[in-house]
């Protein structure tokens, strides 16, 4: 008897469906925040999932002026940023990023997790971070996600 093997499952851009989820970040840890969102913007957490195609959700950050960090990283954290020109290096300490543009510390933790090529800034475009506890998505109907104990639920 002839053995059966077994098929690779190699999804098609039309297998891929698309959610939207929002997460209250407000008392969370920002690392903790971070991983969760980018494995959902990934899609790692679909059975689908391929690594060479973007397979994730959208999701929807919302009271990120109000994300917690642990220890003295308020003050010690310093964000660099580079203009480009000479003498262009640009700092920015954590407390003085939450007060100016707190939308970018959800941002670059995330930017971060994700992979650093053409797939990756691809999705890091359905990330959407705001400040206050509004968004203009209502019209997605976006799923709350909650993090409990480091997981993520839907």
């Amino acid at each position: 008897m002839k053995a059966k093997l077994q098929k690779t499952f190699t999804p098609t851009p039309a297998d891929i469906e698309r959610s939207w989820y929002v997460v209250d970040a407000e008392g969370i840890p920002l690392g903790r925040l971070a991983s969760e969102v980018a494995q959902i913007l990934r899609g790692k957490h679909k059975p689908t999932f391929a690594p060479h195609m973007d397979m994730g959700d959208y999701v929807i950050v919302v009271n990120a002026d109000k994300i917690a960090v642990t220890g003295n990283k308020e003050t010690q954290k310093v964000y660099y940023r580079h203009s480009g020109y000479p003498g262009g290096l640009r700092s920015e300490t954590l407390e003085k990023m939450r007060i100016d543009h707190p939308d970018r510390l959800v941002t670059n933790a995330v930017r971060g997790m994700i992979p650093k090529n053409r797939l990756g800034r691809q999705t890091l475009t359905k990330l959407k971070v705001y400040a206050g506890p509004n968004h203009p998505h209502r019209a997605q109907e976006p799923q709350p996600l909650t993090l409990t104990q480091g997981r993520a639920e839907a």
